[in-house]
């Protein structure tokens, strides 16, 4: 079976390229940390210098990458995946960046006579860990089809948008309503607290009611209500306050672009960059929210 070429091993893409080597596939892989290249290494991938070298070697090729000027630095400076790409290479970004790169790098390898689908993911660090990712995909039809099979061996929901693009559309307005529904949580909890309820039982009653979302039944963000997650292990983990303000952000570009309001989106996004630059926070998973609240 031929190799799959992974480059972005963070938080999200170490799981994601370890589970294509428990499944049985090849993966040469880069990443620009070498401890993280190092602990992939040792679970049995290769490891090249630089993303032209994943291209040359592979003809299915998996980037999870931070933001938009990465993705686009990975793929078109002179050691990128489009200086050595071959034709008939599948291309699967599973980065969180803007719909317009989306769609400038399909074209790019278009003209490499190579497929690329948008597909980024829900389901954070765990899903990552356990293979339960949500894939959602931008891309034409067959592109998909193609895409699909080794998307399932890293998630358990693979959903086609529609064209290229629409994945990245599905995915910023999906963490946008993420980010509110925290902050949301961390305001009802903080406030019941103070009021004298405790913890697990206020998250109970939520979690039986018309209050119950994600961020309470899944991922409070009050330490030890849930264990096990980063809330109930000092924050540290998960999905960091610096992306969720980045996604925040792709939001409200999009927003102003489409002329679609979102007012709730746009003071999540101001809180949420408020804690990426404070010091005790910008560090932490985005959950710190609810520590933010409490102690202001």
């Amino acid at each position: 079976m031929s190799s799959v070429g992974f480059v972005g091993l963070g938080c999200m893409g170490s799981h994601m390229a370890r589970n294509l080597l428990k499944r049985g596939r090849q993966v040469v892989a880069f990443d620009v940390d070498p401890k993280r290249a190092a602990e992939l290494k040792a679970d049995g991938a290769e490891i090249v210098k630089h993303p032209a070298d994943v291209a040359a070697a592979t003809k299915e090729l998996v980037t999870m990458l931070p933001n938009s000027a990465i993705v686009r630095s990975v793929y078109k400076e002179s050691n990128g995946i489009l200086a050595t790409i071959r034709a008939g290479s599948l291309c699967i970004d599973s980065s969180t960046i803007d719909q317009s790169a989306s769609i400038e790098i399909a074209s790019l390898v278009a003209e490499k006579q190579s497929a690329y689908v948008d597909a980024p993911v829900s389901g954070g660090v765990g899903g990552a860990q356990a293979g339960t990712l949500t894939f959602m995909v931008g891309g034409d039809q067959p592109h998909f089809d193609q895409a699909k099979p080794l998307l399932e061996l890293m998630g358990k929901t693979v959903v086609h948008c529609g064209a290229v693009g629409t994945g990245q559309a599905a995915k910023i307005c999906n963490n946008m309503l993420l980010g509110i529904q925290m902050i949301g949580v961390a305001e009802a909890m903080n406030l019941g607290i103070k009021m004298g309820l405790d913890p697990k039982l206020l998250a109970s009653i939520i979690n039986t009611s018309s209050g119950r979302c994600w961020s309470s039944d899944t991922y409070n963000p009050v330490p030890n209500v849930i264990e096990g997650i980063p809330p109930s292990k000092n924050y540290v983990g998960g999905f960091g306050t610096t992306l969720m303000t980045k996604d925040l952000g792709l939001a409200q570009t999009a927003s102003t672009e489409a002329k679609a309001p979102t007012p709730l989106g746009s003071l999540a996004h101001q809180l949420y960059q408020i804690l990426s630059k404070h010091p005790d926070f910008k560090d932490k998973d985005f959950g710190v929210v609810y520590q933010f609240l409490k102690n202001n």
